[in-house]
């Protein structure tokens, strides 16, 4: 199976154009998938029938794996069986009538307006550091960006005067978002007097976002940054990097903007993804209502 492995995983990267993320996930999906009906089955790939994959699935469950663990696995190995199928590896797709858990869809964990205003405040000191730290809180809340898509910026994809940013979403997809004021005057200042203390006579890079190397800044280097910038900020929540990009829907949405206009700005493929975030709002309105409504 290894082999046919290999195989998918060129399809999804050339073909399917899937992010580096969603590339890892399949893979180690489809590798423990790949091991079980070696070690267990003790079955190659042209055998593997419906029973194989319910009882790989059942194996999964009494590991302790939820329904959300469970249902992405479903989806790797049924892509993995459709994509064996079309190019004619197996005579049939044994995934056919395999059902996909519901489980329980957890909502966002996002911040309040008053906790992002906190956040935003931070940090205090604006050198180079700070300057960067304030443009990237900035920009994520402004336009709800993945912080993959943030951490890939380069300097040209950024229209201070234009007032936009460009980025490269999932599946190579383009998207323009606006930015506001209080971003392109983050963006400006780090422009100005942060990024260039940045830059290493080593290193060339277009990269927007540098660390101290003058490399471009990974993910975990932004993760970091964030835990840090929470704790001076006192907010009591667990703050994740997608915790922005929750607030910016969330907190649109809450003062009236189209589901519409926020799903494009998301870069969501599907507007069922982006109506989670009206679950979000009635959540909060209720919790409102509780706390001031003397009748309540």
């Amino acid at each position: 199976m290894e082999e046919q492995l290999k195989d998918f995983m060129h399809f999804l990267l050339v073909e399917k154009g899937l992010a580096k993320n969603t590339l890892v996930s399949y893979e180690r999906d489809l590798k423990s998938y790949n091991k079980y009906m070696k070690d267990v089955e003790m079955i190659g790939l042209a055998d593997i029938q419906r029973a194989h994959i319910v009882r790989f699935l059942g194996y999964l469950k009494d590991g302790g794996k939820s329904s959300k663990t469970i249902a992405r696995h479903i989806a790797s190995i049924r892509a993995f069986h459709q994509f064996l199928f079309r190019d004619k590896v197996v005579e049939e797709d044994p995934t056919v009538h395999i059902e996909t858990p519901q489980g329980e869809r957890s909502l966002p964990k996002v911040l309040s307006m008053k906790e992002v205003e906190a956040l935003l405040e931070f940090p205090k000191k604006l050198d180079h550091f700070g300057n960067r730290d304030k443009a990237m809180l900035e920009l994520l809340y402004a336009t709800g960006i993945r912080v993959s898509e943030l951490i890939q910026l380069n300097t040209d994809d950024v229209h201070l005067m234009m007032g936009f940013v460009r980025c490269i979403g999932k599946g190579n997809k383009e998207r323009i978002i606006p930015i506001g004021g209080a971003a392109t005057r983050a963006l400006t200042k780090y422009l100005e007097e942060g990024r260039p203390a940045f830059i290493s006579k080593k290193e060339n890079t277009d990269a927007l976002f540098l660390n101290h190397h003058g490399r471009r800044l990974s993910r975990q280097g932004f993760w970091k940054i964030l835990k840090r910038l929470g704790k001076e900020a006192e907010i009591n929540k667990e703050i994740t990097p997608h915790t922005l990009r929750h607030s910016f829907a969330t907190h649109l949405l809450e003062n009236g903007a189209d589901l519409r206009a926020v799903q494009e700005m998301l870069g969501h493929a599907d507007i069922s993804t982006t109506q989670i975030y009206t679950h979000v709002t009635k959540t909060r309105l209720k919790d409102v209502y509780s706390q001031y409504h003397p009748r309540a």
